[in-house]
């Protein structure tokens, strides 16, 4: 079963597809936003493509656990997957995700301006793969 991670920003949308198996996550692209309507058919189509079976959507909660004005945004997007889909949409702490994915390509000594291209497609990658992780260690 494939699962489509997404770590979902203001600009950009970070986008990782699991093997079938469910296994690992790799990094698949990344969909700059274009308005709600047109970015949710972007990724519904990649949805398709892909013959994918879950959508886990990182959520941005605050340190303590509550819910902010991202994390709105974010479901507001969810629930517009939800509606052109008949696959199911999964939330999924994202918290420091995206500053894990920037310190992991500052470690790997990649410029600024390339960073900037991937840090987004990384951080979809590690929510989908601690998805997983807990997926098996929970079966």
């Amino acid at each position: 079963m494939k699962i489509l991670g997404l770590d979902v920003g203001d600009k950009r949308i970070g986008v990782a597809i699991s093997d079938a198996l469910g296994l690992t996550a790799q990094g698949l692209e990344t969909v700059m936003v274009k308005g709600q309507e047109a970015t949710v058919a972007m990724i519904l189509q990649i949805v398709h493509d892909q013959d994918v079976e879950k959508i886990v959507v990182g959520l941005p909660k605050n340190m303590n656990g509550t819910l902010g004005p991202r994390a709105e945004i974010t479901q507001t997007f969810a629930a517009a997957l939800e509606e052109g889909t008949d696959v199911p949409v999964q939330f999924w702490d994202e918290r420091l995700t995206t500053k894990a994915a920037e310190r992991t390509l500052i470690s790997g000594d990649v410029s600024r301006k390339k960073r900037k291209q991937v840090v987004d497609k990384l951080a979809a990658v590690l929510i989908l793969q601690g998805y997983l992780d807990h997926a098996h260690s929970t079966k």
